[in-house]
């Protein structure tokens, strides 16, 4: 039997394994991935946006708009982090997401964002990117037709990390000196698909070699005033107790959090039918709940879908 300290050094491996693995077979978009990829879909229009040039090259939004979009307009918005592990991944991960999103009527973004296997960078300008790409919305949230005061972060894995980041850190940490640190990067809800929640001990470490990983560790910043959130996890995955403590601590501190999990599924699990539209469906319930949609979910599962996700205590 293995020691607790044994199995602790064994689970940290594992994630971080997870972390930048879970992208293999195309889950997270693959290398086919190309800006020009977008398409609009059942009335959904989709506009690229640069909005930051790093010395990496420039980064894009893909912005979803509803099919009955006004800029006048004062929709809820919801912004996607791909995941991949800091090193890998695309945008198109949580295209599927944004389309449906947008068709019940909210602006839904996907980010791209610096990765080690494309700018050659490390977590800590994913951090500062995904804070950047937050406040661009938030600033231009009457351009878009959306309400600054209802952006949603989302994301998957290490893209979860990213959203679990922007809105428990301080605002001034890890970002970026042009951006604006009048407008908050912090989202108002969040959807976490996976998110890396504890990193402390990790040897994860900036371009410099200086080790980040209590900087970056959302766990280390529970505290009362955090959005609400809502988590799915596989109980396969060796990250849940994790998110099992950032879900009893948080509510300690009086916040709102949920957790749904899949039985005996891996990481990334959400990216498979019929996870995907189970996941999905349930975000969309969530989202109804906080007032950021309205009725019923209008995704159909597939065909024989007997899974169900699991609402822990």
């Amino acid at each position: 039997m293995l020691s607790s300290a044994s199995w602790s050094v064994r689970r940290r491996r594992w994630v971080l394994v997870a972390l930048g693995l879970a992208s293999v077979g195309g889950i997270f978009g693959g290398a086919s991935w190309s800006a020009g990829a977008t398409q609009a879909k059942e009335g959904v229009a989709v506009a690229e946006q640069v909005y930051k040039q790093t010395p990496q090259g420039e980064l894009k939004l893909f912005v979803h708009y509803p099919p009955d979009w006004k800029a006048t307009d004062r929709r809820p918005a919801i912004v996607f982090f791909f995941g991949g592990g800091w090193r890998q991944g695309t945008p198109n991960q949580f295209l599927t997401q944004a389309e449906y999103l947008a068709q019940r009527g909210m602006v839904a973004v996907r980010a791209d964002y610096r990765v080690s296997s494309r700018h050659k960078t490390t977590p800590d300008r994913c951090v500062e990117d995904a804070k950047t790409a937050l406040r661009w919305v938030r600033k231009r949230a009457g351009e878009l037709g959306a309400d600054p005061d209802r952006i949603a972060g989302a994301g998957g894995s290490a893209g979860a990390h990213l959203a679990a980041c922007a809105a428990l850190l301080d605002p001034a940490v890890l970002s970026d000196p042009a951006d604006e640190a009048s407008i908050s990067p912090k989202p108002n809800l969040l959807v976490l698909f996976n998110p890396a929640l504890e990193l402390r001990g990790r040897g994860i470490k900036n371009g410099e070699g200086k080790d980040i990983s209590a900087l970056i560790s959302p766990n280390a910043y529970l505290r009362k005033g955090l959005p609400a959130t809502v988590m799915f996890f596989g109980t396969a995955d060796a990250m849940l107790p994790d998110a099992r403590e950032f879900v009893q601590r948080s509510r300690k501190a009086g916040n709102t959090a949920e957790l749904y999990t899949a039985v005996d599924q891996p990481h990334a699990f959400f990216n498979r039918p019929p996870w995907k539209e189970l996941t999905l469906i349930q975000t969309d319930r969530f989202l109804t709940a906080h007032g950021y949609l309205k009725g019923e979910p209008t995704l159909p599962l597939p065909a024989g879908t007997t899974q169900e996700l699991v609402r822990e205590p």
